[in-house]
């Protein structure tokens, strides 16, 4: 069930960061008033002379808020996920290490060397 959730999550939080930014560049600046005094056209909108304002803002707000819960939630589950049991290399099988060759004593005398050699 997890694994279903953090995709989702994470879809909608794309979805809402995108709309959170549409609507703030959709919103008029605040000097946007004073053009509307002079008849720009902003007062025959579709939500009135202040009601886009209202709207938008109160529409950027809810959005930001479920922008900032999902934020926390993707967070959340991916401090929750197991940690990994460490690197790669650490789970191979290694095989036993070639016993070491045998060395010859120190102390054998110059003759025996040559005793020892195959011909």
């Amino acid at each position: 069930m997890d694994n279903m959730i953090y995709p989702l999550l994470l879809t909608a939080h794309i979805l809402v960061g995108a709309g959170v930014i549409g609507l703030v560049l959709i919103q008029h600046g605040k000097g946007a008033d004073m053009g509307a005094a002079f008849g720009s056209g902003a007062s025959g909108s579709l939500f009135g002379a202040t009601g886009s304002a209202n709207f938008l803002s109160r529409a950027t707000g809810i959005l930001a808020a479920v922008f900032f819960l999902t934020s926390l939630s993707l967070a959340y589950l991916a401090g929750s996920k197991p940690k990994a049991s460490g690197s790669l290399m650490e789970s191979v099988q290694t095989r036993p290490a070639a016993p070491a060759p045998a060395v010859p004593p120190a102390s054998a005398p110059e003759d025996s060397k040559a005793k020892d050699i195959p011909r």
